[in-house]
């Protein structure tokens, strides 16, 4: 997986609260399973509002799945819950949750490398890659803190 191992999937387009309203899963692989998480976005600006609640697979594939059976009752109780959950200043936390993404990531291939499962050159160069791009979002995040949306 590229992007340090996020997938986004559009499931639907519906009407929410009087409003469209895309709905998509984002899948992460957290070394264990692929958690997704349910995104509901204006369709116009792409702004819009994660779920917290998780959607776990044995594989992204399945993860997608299980989205994708969820009713209409149950998006439109996700969304209001994401709606009652939602952050008012969430680009810092994007930015966060993206460096926690990294260093998680940076930590699965440092433990493969000590497994045996990747090469000691080939993980230390990824290690750096990952090190370089933490230092380069470290270094954005003033421009983060206060911003709405």
């Amino acid at each position: 997986m590229s992007d340090f191992g996020v997938i986004q999937q559009h499931l639907s387009t519906m009407e929410m609260d009087g409003a469209p309203t895309d709905v998509s899963v984002r899948i992460a692989y957290d070394g264990i399973e692929y958690i997704g998480r349910l995104f509901f976005a204006d369709p116009a600006t792409g702004e819009g509002i994660p779920d917290h609640g998780a959607i776990p697979g044995r594989t992204a594939e399945e993860a997608i799945g299980l989205a994708r059976r969820l009713t209409l009752d149950d998006l439109t109780r996700r969304y209001h819950r994401a709606r009652a959950d939602k952050r008012r200043y969430t680009s810092l936390r994007r930015a966060t949750d993206d460096m926690l993404m990294k260093i998680k990531y940076m930590n699965r291939v440092s433990i493969n490398m000590q497994s045996g499962i990747l090469d000691r050159e080939g993980a230390t160069q990824e290690i750096e890659l990952i090190q370089r791009q933490l230092h380069e979002m470290i270094d954005g995040l003033p421009g983060h803190a206060g911003m709405e949306g």
